[in-house]
């Protein structure tokens, strides 16, 4: 990785755009390009990239790589664009002006293999692009000549993001440990030259045909009992065949995994714990069967995996119309009256009375002007409300339930009112982040699951710096559009 903290490339600041363009290309574009042209910001915003290099690698030896804007520049744009590595890897390539601002001149032709972009930006973590965020929304404030001294009235609320998975099932779920504990070992004993796993793709169709027998046998809707009680028989007979049958593969693969020495070799250390990995779901998703259809048994909720790649996955029931049920995370955002998101987090097994405290605090700790705050009735508990008054000037929290004569006064009072007429305003920030690739994590694990997060957060605020200079420059034009023709000669 080249380390350039003095970069500097006179074609960027020369970019020019079509400031009548909607899409939001060129607003994301304008926005990296008045962090580039601001020479404070920039040189801060090198100084945190600098973390990404891994510890005990020498910058200056082995290949040329990519330097810290270009890997900057399109680790956002993915997110901005809400696109995958293989769109990203043809804009980097083909695209003009994103070119030019990763800061080739015409006679420049380099190109970006796949892997090394994918590779570059999978360095980001989610605490480096926590400190780009603070010095994006800095730069906002700035070109917003938001007044040192006004406070930031900032809005919160959360909402899901989906993880990658396809819904799930006991059975399904089963399937899917089954199929991968058989592809992994039958790989591991081809590489090893052990035998009994040659029918890989075999095997896996004749799980599928049980897996498919089970799921397809329906209980009965007739009234006769006799009917009823064959029809129940049918199908725990077809689910004890399809937990037998697979259950017999995964003890096959412990046996395998009992097998290998591992010892001296941390390649197969690591692949053995991964079959390991898919028995263990398989055996709990077999006892989960069992104890269901066999036995009659409600699973526990908390006992209930719901994807066995996305393994942070949650079971979210939020009542909203139409949307029974979301697989995914929440996440809740605080943004403030100019549209930037100051701060985020991804809630772990919480709600959202127990993340109001803390992500307040961690704003208030960015943003010390951070004043007020609005919020919606899901955040309310009473000790929130007595702890959030200590943070803030102004808190705006609705309470639930019937209320006293004091919170009835404080509800009711206009400025109360206004503030909550204005906390919809949220709704739309959290709408374009949905639309900006906050609808479906792609990448994987937690890890990389907060790291998305982090990327559209500040990707989303680059977008809106450079949509606020894309008004102030459109506006100038007008003016000096209007001049022009007002000082014409008239025709005779």
């Amino acid at each position: 990785m080249e380390m350039q903290l003095n970069f500097f490339c006179p074609e960027i600041d020369q970019i020019e755009f079509d400031l009548q363009s909607r899409d939001e290309t060129p607003k994301f574009l304008i926005g990296l390009q008045a962090i580039y042209k601001d020479k404070k910001t920039r040189e801060t915003v090198f100084e945190i990239l600098k973390e990404l290099t891994p510890k005990g690698i020498n910058p200056g030896k082995g290949r040329k790589g990519m330097d810290l804007w270009k890997i900057f520049v399109l680790g956002m744009l993915r997110l901005n664009c809400n696109i995958d590595f293989d769109k990203l890897h043809e804009l980097a390539n083909e695209h003009k002006t994103l070119r030019m601002m990763l800061g080739h001149g015409k006679d420049n032709d380099r190109r970006y293999p796949l892997q090394t972009i994918k590779d570059n930006v999978m360095l980001f973590t989610p605490e480096i692009l926590h400190k780009i965020n603070k010095v994006t929304v800095d730069l906002g404030h700035k070109t917003v000549e938001k007044n040192p001294d006004e406070p930031l009235n900032g809005s919160c609320d959360s909402f899901v993001l989906e993880t990658d998975v396809h819904f799930p099932t006991d059975i399904n779920l089963l399937f899917d440990a089954v199929r991968n504990t058989i592809g992994t070992v039958a790989k591991l004993c081809h590489d090893l030259g052990l035998a009994g796993w040659r029918e890989k793709k075999s095997n896996i169709k004749k799980v599928k045909r049980k897996f498919r027998k089970a799921s397809m046998v329906k209980r009965s809707t007739s009234k006769n009992k006799e009917k009823k009680a064959q029809r129940v028989q049918l199908i725990k007979e077809a689910h004890q065949d399809y937990i037998d049958f697979s259950q017999n593969f995964l003890d096959k693969a412990q046996e395998i995994v009992k097998l290998i020495d591992v010892s001296d070799d941390i390649i197969l250390q690591a692949r053995t714990f991964e079959i390991q990995k898919y028995i263990d779901h398989g055996t709990r998703q077999i006892d989960q069967i069992r104890r269901r259809v066999i036995d009659g048994e409600s699973i526990p909720h908390h006992e209930k995996v719901f994807s066995i790649f996305e393994e942070h996955t949650e079971w979210i029931s939020k009542g909203k119309a139409g949307v029974p049920v979301e697989l995914g995370k929440r996440i809740c955002i605080v943004k403030d009256q100019y549209g930037f998101t100051l701060h985020h987090c991804v809630m772990e097994n919480e709600t959202d009375d127990q993340v109001a405290v803390p992500i307040v605090s961690e704003t208030k700790k960015r943003f010390p002007n951070f004043k007020t705050c609005s919020f919606d009735k899901g955040f309310h508990s009473p000790d929130n409300q007595k702890k959030l008054a200590g943070i803030l000037d102004h808190v705006y929290l609705p309470r639930k339930g019937n209320l006293s004569k004091a919170a009835k006064e404080i509800e009711f009072s206009d400025e109360f009112r206004q503030a909550r007429r204005k906390h919809s305003a949220v709704e739309s920030s959290i709408n374009a982040l949905e639309n900006h690739g906050l609808d479906r994590c792609r990448d994987h694990g937690i890890h990389g699951f907060k790291k998305y997060v982090a990327f559209a957060v500040v990707a989303r605020n680059v977008q809106i710096l450079g949509h606020i200079i894309q008004q102030k420059e459109l506006k100038k034009k007008r003016r000096l559009e209007k001049k022009y023709f007002k000082e014409l000669p008239l025709a005779a």
